[in-house]
Order: C-alpha cells, then structure tokens, then sequence
C-alpha cells in the first residue's frame, strides 16, 4: 500500500490594498504572500473510496476543501481512484493564515502523485483557481506579489524572516469583513517595489484591520499588544491571526512568555520554498531511488 504525508504551510498577508470591486462582487487587491515553515498535514494512502478523516472531526465534511479538491480533480481527469485522506490541524479555521486553501492544494498535489496523474503545476495552479482565490499560491510554492483577486501571481524573493503569530481565539468570516459598507476599496494601486525589506514593508498596510477591529476588539487588542511588546503589528488577511517581524528566533521566547493566558501564539520562519514543494521533491527522488 502506498502511503506517504505532505505538510500544507501557512502564509502571512505582508500587506493587502483592496484596490477596487468588480460588478460581480469580488474585490481587486494587491497584496504580498509569505509562505511559512508551519502548517497542517495530509497523509495520503491507496483505497478503493475517497474518504477523509481530521483530528477536528467538525472540519471533515463533505464541504471540507480536501474532498473538494480530491472530486474536482477526479472530476477533470476522469481517474477512478480511490484514496484514504488524514488531514492534521495546526491551523485555525478563520485565522488568515489560509489553512484551507494550503489543504487543498496539498491534497491536489498528492493526488497528482499517489494517482500517476503527472498533470503539472500550471495545470494543478488552474485547478486550484476553481477552489479559491488563494489556493493558485500554495500550489506554486513560491512567495508572490499578487494582484487582481489574488490570482494574479508574481514570484518575488524575500529575506528570510522570523515572525510571532497571534491567535486570538476568534474566528472571522471573509464574506463579513468584505461586505462591511466602511470597508476602504479604492486604494491606488502601487508597482512591484524594487526591495521588498521590512522598512519598505513599514509603509504599506492592511486594509481590513480597521474594519476586523470593529467587528472583533480581541484583533484590535492584538494588534496593540503586538505593537508594545515587539514594535510592530499586522493583521493576516481578513483576520483573525496578528504577526509581528522578529529579529531572530531567540527573540521570540521572552514574548511568548509575556503572551496573555487567553490567546495562543506560534513562532515560525519564512522561506523561499514551499516546505511542500521540499517535501514533494524528496518524495519523488525517493520513489525514483526504489525504482532503480
């Protein structure tokens, strides 16, 4: 049987402009992705059935992205094939780290490789657009500039950073920060900056916040606390997770020690990879060194 595990990173809205608003509803941005070394994990293992299971047992319904993913690709390829999914939670559902949309593309990479498909990261990145918004830059791996509705990918190098993530112990819907009348949507477009370091980071901003602090005071009281503590604070998409930049990982420790009862936090590291496209390579070279 053939069974292996692929890890379905985090990212962070470096920033985010909501730069206009199309007639069918969906909102234009720009915004700047940064995947990290955190992250869910789905284990993959040949069966007769697609099923799911997930240590959230409220997460592992048919509407679970996973699945959706799994139908979708059976769906366009006319493959048959079964398979046993376990999907393991570090990510909170409605915390803007994308959590169900790194599954997703998680789920259509492994599916690619466990059912011989070999379809190709254009292709699975199509797909993935099918999905959500946010699924197209998981696939790719690669951190991006994004435009349009956050399908509009440019890969883009960024320094390597440590950052504090905050969950505040709230879950936000997409939908209700978008629909809030107050929400800005008009702010100028601006080009790719030619560096993309912290001090270039410090002038733009996140447009969502002031509406996400009305809606949720526990992300305004983040995002203040996060400023104290370490000198800089910023919501991740539509909330509800805050991060603050770090100057190492030892930095971390004294303020998470400070963290109130109440939240929990977790450090991680940006990288240029995705830890899945790491990990899909050693799988593939392991596969090829037992073929041999």
């Amino acid at each position: 049987m053939t069974r292996f595990s692929l890890p379905a990173p985090a990212k962070l809205n470096l920033f985010l402009h909501i730069t206009g608003r199309r007639p069918n509803g969906f909102h234009e941005l720009q915004t700047l992705f940064a995947l990290l070394d955190h992250g869910d994990t789905l284990t993959f293992e040949s069966a007769e059935r697609l099923s799911l299971r997930c240590d959230d047992p409220a997460l592992a319904d048919d509407d679970n992205l996973v699945l959706r993913a799994a139908r979708l690709l059976r769906q366009q390829t006319g493959c048959a094939a079964g398979a046993r999914l376990t999907l393991t939670k570090r990510l909170p559902a409605g915390g803007g780290l994308g959590g169900g949309s790194s599954d997703a593309a998680t789920a259509l990479w492994g599916l690619d490789q466990l059912w011989g498909l070999n379809l190709g990261e254009q292709r699975l990145a199509e797909l993935g657009l099918m999905l959500g918004a946010d699924v197209p830059v998981f696939v790719r791996g690669r951190n991006a500039w994004a435009e349009g509705v956050g399908d509009r990918l440019t890969p883009v190098p960024l320094p390597q950073q440590w950052f504090l993530v905050v969950e505040p112990g709230i879950s936000v819907s997409t939908a209700r920060i978008f629909n809030d009348r107050q929400l800005t949507r008009h702010t100028p477009t601006i080009k790719l900056p030619a560096s993309l370091g912290a001090a270039t980071l410090e002038t733009l901003h996140n447009d969502c916040e002031a509406v996400a602090r009305r809606h949720f005071p526990a992300i305004g009281e983040a995002l203040d606390w996060l400023q104290r503590e370490a000198g800089n604070a910023r919501m991740t998409g539509t909330g509800a997770c805050c991060f603050a930049r770090l100057t190492g990982e030892q930095s971390a420790q004294p303020l998470l020690q400070r963290l109130p009862q109440h939240w929990t936090a977790f450090v991680a590291r940006s990288t240029q990879i995705s830890p899945l496209h790491e990990a899909l390579a050693t799988l593939r070279a392991t596969q090829n060194s037992g073929q041999t």
